[in-house]
């Protein structure tokens, strides 16, 4: 069988002039790096702002398992399936982060036949977003550092600084350090730390901003720490944020790539799901509605995270809804919620599907809550037997949703007509009444409890001494209104990544608070997440290697 890599490697790839022809944006709007990516120029936005809006596609999954769902797969091949079917459509995903490239859990181009490519370069630096984007939160953290260091006018307590400098490395090492050691000519010693760069206020930030204005105005809000009176300092107070605005200034422009179909793919902005927000840049999103009459995008991790950060958090800041949800399964993931070990899973057992159903239902539910209409999706294995296939079917229609089965893996584009036909019908006979889960005016406190109960099943939410601490300081910096970003395990419902299927009634501890204020959210920690991600005992980087011809092998 052929690796995603070879697959990729065998693709004869349009000019991306080409591409971007095809879907209608002139030659002049096109910044080529090379001559399969290019940037969209920010001019050409402003040109079509005033065209009517595509219809917007979510693409989410159940939990994610070792049995693999394949998300973005769907993703890109119901947008080639689109485009068989000759309507105008488009794909929106996130940029892949070199952490978890040379880590654990791989890329996030596709699979098989359903990826964009030129796939070597989108999972490594591609445009070099991901850099400028650590250079900028690491400018600020430089220059916060500095400003202590020249006479610390701002009266900035050292050990109240809550700004970290960010790495795009799985790298457990820098999790907490001590910095400014070698005497007073090195700066002031203080503990220190690193975050993933994903991960980042930055990142957050960068995918929700509308433009560069928006941007700039939303860099200067970011609080990086306290004085010694416990008022807030902002990186426009240190003077960064024009700085940090002109680092970016091209990173903001979204990236357009191709899929195996030649179909066009926009690629931009990457934070994690289960410690951001993740989804893709708000930037991108609109650019696509403009010019596609189909906009297929996808909220990483399971609808827990993803979908409801979609949701809650990247519909409420941009103005922007969803139309139809495609939800992501598969009969093996399902089989393996229902306790079957991952070795047995080829073997067809209804019994345990039955029991593992119930994590597929409770996304169903949690994204009936929105009021957006879903078509369950079954990302086909060789190994799925036709009783397993009707047993889930039938269950999901019962449940209200629509059911289709995607075999893009193996087909690409064709193999997902069946599936495209469904979210048309969808997107025709269904009534959309999309709301988010909660309103701007709970309090932070009540906001939590409605998405754990709400959303995970929890029974209770304890808050830990320091986020109570932290829920007084919210309320008295007005950021009461804000969203909430759950921080939490992608692989359960609840806060224990072992607590498989549909867990109800249980308790989660909110450990830790944190003031997003750049970003305009608050993000609530819970269970043992962490913001700087370990690379594993076999790491991927060890599989990765370049021949003398100067070909990638080993990538996936």
């Amino acid at each position: 069988m052929k690796t995603d890599l070879q697959i990729a490697q065998e693709c004869t790839m349009e000019p991306i002039t080409a591409i971007a022809a095809k879907a209608g944006i002139p030659e002049e709007f096109v910044e080529c790096y090379g001559k399969y990516k290019a940037k969209i120029s920010d001019k050409y936005y402003n040109q079509i702002k005033n065209n009517p809006d595509g219809k917007l596609i979510l693409v989410t999954a159940v939990n994610p398992t070792p049995a693999g769902e394949g998300k973005t797969t769907v993703t890109i091949g119901l947008t080639q399936a689109l485009q068989k079917l000759g309507k105008n459509a488009i794909t929106c995903l996130r940029e892949p982060s070199l952490g978890p490239c040379m880590g654990i859990k791989g890329g996030a181009a596709g699979g098989g036949y359903a990826q964009v490519v030129p796939m070597e370069d989108i999972n490594l630096h591609f445009t070099g977003d991901l850099h400028a984007i650590t250079t900028a939160n690491n400018l600020l953290a430089s220059m916060v550092d500095n400003h202590i260091q020249q006479g610390n006018e701002l009266n900035i307590d050292p050990r109240k600084i809550t700004w970290k400098r960010t790495v795009d490395l799985n790298d457990r090492q820098l999790r907490n350090v001590i910095s400014g050691l070698g005497g007073k000519v090195n700066g002031t010693p203080r503990e220190d730390g690193f975050q993933i760069t994903v991960a980042s206020e930055i990142m957050a930030i960068f995918c929700l901003a509308n433009d560069l204005k928006h941007l700039k105005e939303m860099l200067g809000q970011i609080i990086i720490g306290y004085t010694y009176n416990d008022e807030p300092v902002t990186a426009k107070q240190i003077g960064a944020d024009g700085a940090m605005t002109v680092l970016l200034k091209d990173a903001l422009q979204p990236n357009l790539v191709q899929t195996l179909e030649h179909t066009a793919a926009i690629i931009h902005g990457g934070p994690f799901a289960n410690i951001a927000h993740g989804c893709n840049s708000v930037r991108a999103t609109k650019v696509a509605m403009k010019i596609a009459d189909y906009v297929v995008t996808e909220a990483g991790f399971g609808a827990d995270l993803g979908a409801e950060k979609f949701f809650d958090i990247k519909c409420r800041k941009a103005g922007i809804q969803p139309d139809a949800v495609v939800l992501v399964a598969t009969i093996r993931a399902m089989k393996y919620n229902g306790g079957i070990a991952k070795v047995d899973l080829s073997n067809e057992n209804v019994e345990a599907l039955k029991k593992g159903f119930a994590n597929l239902e409770k996304h169903i539910e949690n994204i009936q809550k929105y009021g957006v209409p879903v078509v369950v999706t079954l990302n086909h294995f060789v190994a799925d037997t036709e009783a397993e296939v009707a047993f889930v079917k039938e269950r999901c229609e019962a449940l209200g949703a629509t059911f289709a089965i995607a075999k893009v893996w193996a087909e690409g584009g064709e193999g997902g007509r069946a599936l495209a036909e469904k979210v048309l019908e969808t997107l025709e006979t269904k009534e959309n009444h999309f709301h988010t889960l909660y309103g701007d005016e709970l309090t932070i406190e009540e906001k939590i409890n409605c998405v754990c109960k709400e959303i995970y099943g929890a029974g209770a939410v304890n808050f830990s001494g320091a986020a109570r601490k932290t829920l007084a300081q919210i309320e008295k910096l007005g950021f009461g209104h804000f969203p909430v970003c759950i921080a939490k395990t992608q692989y359960s419902l609840s806060d224990d990544p072992k607590v498989l299927g549909r867990p109800q009634g249980f308790e989660v501890t909110v450990k830790e608070l944190r003031i997003s204020a750049g970003a305009g959210f608050i993000v609530a920690m819970l269970g043992d997440i962490m913001t700087m991600p370990g690379l594993p005992k076999k790491p991927a980087a060890l599989d990765i290697d370049i021949d003398d011809d100067g070909n990638i092998v080993g990538l996936f």
